[in-house]
């Protein structure tokens, strides 16, 4: 159990998503996505990204996963999420998780999330949460969603939410630097439906990936680190859940790393690779697939 534990948390490192919690009896509730699709014929083909990963922990294939960029909509951004557990590991620990990030652009390397949803489902236990936002940044409400019960909205302190944004349009905001030249520095602070929490990006280096039997990129990214660094709310005197996975990769000198690249020319950097070490071993992420008009990559 503690290894499963370790495999879980450390994929919400990865994509820094807050810590899942479920609801017992609940109903798998599909994420709707609010951006509305726009036909490729009348779009540049590098608005749209698809990625597909492997997540290795301790050189076991444990979780695969997708990601989908989308910026087709003009003024108007979304990305998708999912990951599921696999193999043997699927059947004895049946884990999905969707999460789903969708707002304006606003130009001058802003932006502003509409709607972070994330749903996570654990057996036949579901949790289903949508956070709400207005286009001038102000947080609405969140809202959670259980099986044969009415949608429960929630009004948090606004010591919590006051410009806070979500995980995954705080991590797109380091993309759209990497893309434009810059390097991955940069940080936002964030509300999971718990607690606030600094998001920190911190620049290593530029390096030259190769192409692997398990990574399908080859060429230039930059290599930064992620902190998750406490502000407000209901945290734990005692590291827990990603948290805890992320201090053991700082006692042992090696903090959660991404690695972004700007795979087709003019498009949004995408991650091509993420490194997790923990006391149970070390845990990566590999894209294995990428898609974008005529460009496709594959580890074969």
């Amino acid at each position: 159990m503690k290894r499963l534990a370790f495999i879980i948390n450390a994929l919400a490192v990865c994509f820094l998503f807050s810590e899942a919690a479920f609801a017992k009896n609940a109903e798998v509730i599909p994420v709707s996505r609010s951006v509305k699709k726009i036909p490729a014929s009348i779009s540049d083909a590098f608005n749209y990204q698809k990625m597909d990963y492997n997540v290795y922990a301790s050189g076991f294939h444990a979780v695969k996963a997708n990601m989908e960029l989308d910026y087709r909509e003009k003024g108007r951004y979304s990305m998708a999420f999912g990951a599921e557990t696999r193999g043997m590991l699927g059947k004895f620990a049946p884990w999905t998780g969707m999460f789903l990030s969708s707002g304006w652009m606003l130009g001058n390397g802003k932006l502003t999330p509409e709607l972070h949803k994330s749903v996570a489902m654990w057996r036949d236990e579901t949790e289903v949460k949508s956070y709400n936002y207005t286009k001038d940044g102000k947080f609405i409400d969140f809202v959670t969603l259980y099986k044969h019960k009415k949608p429960k909205s929630h009004i948090p302190d606004e010591e919590l939410t006051k410009g806070t944004i979500d995980a995954l349009s705080a991590t797109i905001l380091v993309m759209e630097h990497v893309a434009d030249g810059g390097n991955c520095e940069g940080s936002s602070e964030v509300f999971d439906g718990k607690r606030r929490y600094k998001l920190i990006f911190r620049h290593n280096k530029f390096v030259m990936l190769k192409k692997s039997r398990y990574n399908a990129y080859s060429g230039l990214a930059a290599e930064c680190t992620v902190e998750v660094e406490p502000v407000a709310g209901m945290w734990h005197k005692k590291p827990r859940g990603w948290l805890s996975i992320q201090e053991q990769g700082r006692n042992r000198g090696m903090m959660p790393t991404v690695w972004f690249a700007q795979v087709t020319k003019n498009a949004v950097a995408i991650p091509v690779r993420v490194r997790v070490k923990t006391t149970y071993g070390t845990l990566f992420m590999h894209m294995t697939r990428y898609e974008s008009g005529e460009t496709i990559l594959t580890t074969k």
